[in-house]
């Protein structure tokens, strides 16, 4: 039974446990989850009932990989916009990638700097990973007893100078480095030397600028990573999957014990290569958005297991630097309020449940970043939930987006699931489009902040 301090019961026919969806009500004291109870219980003394009939509860989303790009690029996103959006998408924790922001999240220093900026503006619970390049292997252990989540690597040119990509001897440097204190490297696997032969054209044709992201490169980069990765016991992330091609690589790995998580994102999951107009750099990204069969294949790995969770990788920028040239226009998708729609519009379609998003979007990625008291609703948890009509619509206009910049590769799309409400630590902070003033936390690895 709850407390007796119970302040909140929430009730729907459609509640997405551990356990499976079903109806039920859910007791919240102080910000955390006392109990899920049946929908009929007897509600304590002076709580306050929200039913939400058959819209489904959701735990709060977590995402993973969400580019900010804050202090120094803000003009691109913001932690004030950037949160924003995440809470009218359900997402109720978010992680900052260490990379587009000036400066880079790769020495203590900088990391303080970042949380200065973050604290007054998030809306959402939010937490940073570090940064692994070729100078600052000194300077790892101390971010990660500063309270970073892991740390993120390039193994090709990550597009800006200031986050230079690591070679073979120093991704081994770093991954030893790691490895010695327990932590996670997460990594942008494109091998350069499969980008460098490829057949490089400037325009508008899509099909140019797949040909110079071959499948080759992700590949290859995942073997070299998966065989550091043996060699020194260290656990590893591969980013944003885009080729299929790469599962049973990563499947062997794994049952060889391998320490290795994989990620896909919506775009890889929802669009595909057929469908890209020419000119069309909204739907730019690296790795890139492949063909359709390539697509089903992830589907599979989702499926089975191979492929862990679904985070947006929102990568945003200016309008100006979409430009209709494919191989000049800043590489990134922006999703991060449409991600939760994307997925559940395609997963009902091939026959997924509403607790298959949940594992994929929300409680994957807390196991990943080890956030112990978010992604599920059960007691114990933070009383983060996502409301969600599952079987109502929407059109996809860019205007109505809390980006900053409303460019995004789902305008005019019709999806499936509308976001009804976004509640953090059983406050709603967001409801029907309106947001609330920012209410979200600072997050550091192993602490509640």
């Amino acid at each position: 039974m709850p407390g007796t301090d119970v302040k909140l019961l929430l009730r729907s026919t459609r509640v997405v446990t551990p356990g499976g969806t079903r109806p039920a009500a859910v007791a919240v004291t102080g910000g955390t989850i006392d109990a899920v109870l049946p929908y009929d219980a007897e509600p304590p003394s002076g709580a306050r009932v929200e039913d939400f009939g058959d819209d489904a509860l959701l735990p709060g989303l977590v995402d993973t990989h969400v580019h900010v790009n804050d202090p120094g690029r803000t003009e691109w996103e913001g932690f004030h916009t950037a949160t924003r959006a995440a809470a009218a998408g359900g997402i109720t924790t978010l992680l900052d990638m260490p990379l587009n922001s000036l400066p880079p999240t790769t020495t203590v220093e900088h990391l303080r700097v970042k949380q200065r900026v973050a604290e007054p503006k998030v809306h959402v619970d939010t937490g940073f990973w570090g940064g692994a390049v070729p100078t600052n292997v000194k300077d790892l252990r101390p971010l990660y007893e500063a309270g970073v989540f892991g740390f993120k690597c390039f193994l090709s040119p990550s597009g800006v100078e200031e986050f230079p990509e690591l070679d073979q001897e120093q991704l081994a440097r770093s991954m030893a480095e790691i490895a010695g204190f327990g932590g996670l490297l997460i990594v942008h696997a494109e091998d350069p030397r499969h980008l460098a032969s490829a057949p490089q054209r400037s325009g508008p044709a899509y099909a140019d600028f797949l040909a110079s992201r071959p499948r080759d490169a992700e590949n290859t980069a995942i073997e070299g990573l998966i065989a550091h990765a043996e060699r020194l016991n260290a656990r590893v992330h591969v980013l944003h999957l885009s080729s299929s091609d790469a599962l049973p690589l990563i499947a062997a790995a794994r049952r060889r014990g391998v320490r290795l998580t994989v990620e896909t994102c919506p775009h890889f999951l929802t669009l595909t290569a057929e469908e890209v107009p020419d000119g069309a750099t909204e739907f730019k990204c690296c790795p890139p958005i492949r063909e359709a069969a390539n697509q089903d294949a992830l589907w599979q790995g989702l499926a089975d297991g191979t492929i862990d969770c679904v985070v947006s990788d929102h990568s945003p920028c200016t309008t100006d630097l979409k430009t209709p040239d494919f191989a000049s226009a800043w590489g990134g998708i922006s999703s991060l309020q449409l991600g939760l729609p994307a997925i559940w519009t395609e997963a009902r379609r091939r026959g997924h449940s509403l607790d298959d998003v949940a594992r994929w979007m929300s409680a994957a990625p807390a196991a990943l970043a080890g956030l112990r008291h978010k992604g599920a609703i059960e007691a114990g948890r933070d009383a983060d939930f996502a409301v969600l009509a599952p079987d109502a619509t929407f059109t996809v206009d860019p205007a109505e987006l809390f980006h900053r910049n409303q460019v995004t590769a789902y305008a005019g799309r019709t999806l499936h699931g509308v976001v009804r409400s976004t509640w953090l630590r059983g406050v709603r902070i967001a409801a029907d489009g309106v947001l609330a003033e920012p209410t979200g936390r600072l997050q550091t690895r192993d602490n509640r902040a």
